[in-house]
């Protein structure tokens, strides 16, 4: 989808895209970690489109299970129990792929 985006973007758009791909980058926090706050953020914030992508971020980071976990667990202490319905569709995606490794 975010092809198509770009195929309509103007400079703003693509200025936010390019942002948005800037801190994910290598830094003082490894891109792993990032990804883990990002799922922490899309999870309290109920995004299912971002929780997927931050899951499957983390997959390719080499998120241990313990390690989602305790993800997920953060979210849940910061986004309340209104997360549950977010965080049992993380955990089936995760066992989705765990399956397909």
């Amino acid at each position: 989808m975010n092809e198509i985006i770009m195929d309509y973007a103007g400079k703003d758009i693509k200025r936010f895209f390019n942002l948005d791909n800037s801190v994910y980058r290598e830094g003082a926090i490894p891109p792993k970690y990032k990804e883990m706050l990002g799922l922490v953020a899309s999870t309290v914030l109920k995004c299912d489109d971002c929780i997927e992508y931050h899951m499957v971020r983390c997959k390719e980071e080499g998120v241990t299970d313990e390690e989602m976990v305790e993800t997920l667990g953060i979210a849940l202490i910061v986004g309340g129990s209104i997360t549950i319905p977010h965080l049992r569709s993380a955990f089936e995606l995760w066992d989705k792929m765990n399956e397909e490794d």
